[in-house]
Order: structure tokens, then C-alpha cells, then sequence
């Protein structure tokens, strides 16, 4: 019972981990991590991501252009920029390691060392990863409000506002965060020792000298 409880939290950290994952590929290309809404023209929309911001006329539709430098991103556009990167490719990584150390595979059955530290490297990737998400996510977010309540800005200046995709990658990064700690809890939990099996011969094994003394000494 004990090694079906560690096999299937491994399983489900496994494949919470590739939602967060896959969410966090998304949040990083969507455009979609600001929205402009112009009370002067309602039929005109802006967003922005980290790669490129677009503009939504009912008339023409999508029409999104990417930056054209790096350098002239503000800066939380650019940390963000590197961040969400590098969480793509940590957890790539993370879920290849921990894939690999699932005790349901039967590659490596005899290594049950090398696939516990597989589960472990794989569960720090995921979560360094999840955090590497919600980081830059809450600072763009934060930005962000402080700019809707700046007060020397007139009234009359459209604000940004939150855009989708930040709900979405903090969903992402509380997946990979807690996919990783799963992983960890199912790596440093030891498997349930086979006690029934051998208590059980035990006792087969005591039950069978009885019978053989009871045959030699009818009298007891």
C-alpha cells in the first residue's frame, strides 16, 4: 500500500508539473500580459506581452507587431523576458529528470538510489521553475497597479489593466511549485517494507514443526 501511495503521488506531482509547465510556455508568448481599453474609441483595443503588443479594431481585427528592441523594454519587461526563458527551459529539464526517476518506470529498477536523486534534482528544476514564473509575473502585476493610481498622470490618460495571461501564469507557477514539492515528498518517503510476506512464512513455517511434533508424540 505503501509503494502505491508513492507511486501515484509521483504520478500526480508528474503531471501537475507538466500543466504548469505547458501554462508557462503559454503565459511567455501570449500577448497578453497588459490591456489598453480607450474610452475614446471602444472599438480599439490594445495588449502587450513580453514579445510583442497587438491592437484589435473590429473592422481590420489582430494586428500585433513585434519590438523592436530589447534595450527599450522597460526593465520588468526585460527581467521578465530572461525569467519566464529560463523557467521554460528548467523545467523542461526538471521533468525529464523526474520522469525519470518515477518508480513506475522499469528502467534502472536496481539503481533505487540514482532514481531518488533523479526525483529530487527533478523536484528542485520544477520548483526553481515555479518561482521563476510567479517572480516576474507579480512584478509586471505590480508595476502595473502602480501605474493605474499614479496620480501625476492625468485623468484623461488611458491606464493599462491586468491582461490574462497574468492569472494564467500565476496558476502556472503555483502548479510548478507545488508539483516540485510533491516530487520531494515522494522522494524522501521510503517505500513500505514486504513485513506481511515474510511474517506470513514465518508463521507457515511454525504451524508445519508443529504438525511434525504432534505426529512424532501423539500424546501431546
Amino acid at each position: 500500500m505503501g509503494l502505491d501511495f508513492r507511486t501515484a503521488t509521483q504520478s500526480a506531482a508528474l503531471l501537475l508539473s507538466l500543466l504548469g509547465w505547458v501554462l508557462a510556455c503559454l503565459t511567455n508568448y501570449l500577448p497578453h500580459w497588459k490591456n489598453l481599453n480607450l474610452e475614446l474609441n471602444e472599438m480599439e483595443n490594445w495588449t502587450m506581452g513580453l514579445w510583442k503588443s497587438c491592437v484589435i479594431q473590429e473592422e481590420v481585427g489582430r494586428q500585433c507587431k513585434d519590438f523592436d528592441s530589447f534595450l527599450a523594454l522597460p526593465a520588468e519587461l526585460q527581467i521578465s523576458r530572461i525569467l519566464m526563458s529560463l523557467s521554460n527551459g528548467l523545467g523542461l529539464l526538471g521533468l525529464l529528470a523526474s520522469g525519470s526517476g518515477l518508480d513506475c518506470l522499469r528502467l534502472g529498477e536496481t539503481q533505487k538510489d540514482l532514481k531518488r536523486r533523479l526525483l529530487i534534482l527533478g523536484g528542485l528544476l520544477l520548483w526553481t521553475s515555479g518561482v521563476m514564473v510567479l517572480v516576474p509575473v507579480s512584478w509586471v502585476a505590480h508595476m502595473t497597479v502602480e501605474e493605474f493610481w499614479d496620480e501625476t498622470l492625468p485623468e484623461i490618460v488611458p491606464r493599462w489593466e491586468f491582461g490574462e495571461a497574468l492569472f494564467l501564469g500565476w496558476f502556472a507557477g503555483f502548479c510548478l511549485v507545488l508539483g516540485g514539492c510533491l516530487l520531494h515528498c515522494a522522494a524522501c518517503s521510503s517505500p513500505a517494507p514486504p513485513a506481511s510476506g515474510r511474517y506470513a512464512v514465518t508463521g507457515l513455517q511454525d504451524h508445519c514443526q508443529q504438525l511434525e511434533l504432534k505426529h512424532a508424540n501423539p500424546e501431546i
